[in-house]
């Protein structure tokens, strides 16, 4: 049968790409044109590669502390996440029979419809209070914030591997805790590349909650380095591109190289 194009979708998803491309296109042609070329042109190629608006830009944000901060705090969420957040679905997702579990998973699965900005001042205060405005009390805020939609997630795929599996190592002796790990969390590897990516991504880019979190200067993330690097040096434009594209690029990478897991993991998830 012949394969007829869509060409009103295939307008729009065009249309659409042109709105993400366009502005990272100016972010890098600014950020390597010195002042004098972006004066005569916002939007030309640059005559030649100003590798030193990067290297100033990383002294004048103190590039590579926050860099450390952010890469320290989301490998830590990641991991914790990951660990955590799959041992509370798997306890609810094979106990979904009983009453507890079902109304735990709605529970949690309930917080996707809280806004952050009507928690966040008794979050700001909580924290506080008990001396967790730090970056750990951050990863932990981290791990609770996303145990909803993980659990969503995880709960879906975990319902989809057959049981048999379970009562075959018990049989062999396992108990639950030996069954979850040489068992579930192996196949779990999918779904688990997909909450690593996502959690990644959030931890990485977030800046609401570092920002009414951390109360310690040398404790900033990169997106806080960025905005007080913009109320700075707001007029420098090659600067602050240049400072930007330094901060995106880790991310942008990672979601180049791992959409397809993004997208394959939450399909699966999706299944029951």
């Amino acid at each position: 049968m012949e394969k007829k194009i869509n060409w009103m979708v295939t307008f729009w998803i065009a249309l659409g790409s042109l709105f993400i491309i366009f502005p990272l296109y100016a972010v890098v042609t600014i950020a390597l044109k010195t002042p004098e070329e972006l004066a005569e042109s916002a939007l030309s190629l640059p005559f030649g590669f100003h590798i030193e608006n990067f290297a100033e830009a990383i002294e004048k944000t103190n590039f590579f502390l926050a860099f450390k901060n952010s890469m320290l705090i989301t490998f830590i969420t990641v991991a914790l996440t990951i660990l955590a957040n799959s041992m509370v679905a798997y306890a609810i997702a094979r106990n979904m029979h009983k009453r507890f579990f079902k109304f735990l998973y709605y529970y949690f699965v309930s917080a996707l419809f809280v806004p952050f900005p009507i928690i966040m001042l008794p979050i700001v205060k909580q924290t506080s209070f008990l001396g967790m405005d730090n970056p750990i009390g951050l990863i932990f805020l981290y791990i609770v914030y996303g145990i909803a939609f993980n659990t969503f997630i995880y709960v879906g795929y975990i319902r989809s591997i057959p049981r048999e599996l379970e009562e075959a190592a018990i049989m062999d002796g396992c108990g639950t805790w030996k069954v979850f790990w040489k068992v579930i969390f192996p196949l779990l590897s999918p779904i688990n590349a997909t909450i690593l990516i996502l959690t990644c991504l959030w931890a990485w880019n977030d800046f609401l909650l570092p920002l009414v979190v951390l109360s310690d200067q040398s404790d900033m993330t990169l997106p806080l380095v960025q905005y007080i690097f913009q109320s700075e040096f707001g007029t420098d434009y090659n600067l602050a591109f240049a400072s930007y594209l330094l901060a995106l690029s880790p991310m942008v990478l990672v979601y180049i190289f791992a959409q397809k897991w993004i997208i394959g993991g939450v399909m699966r998830g999706s299944i029951k």
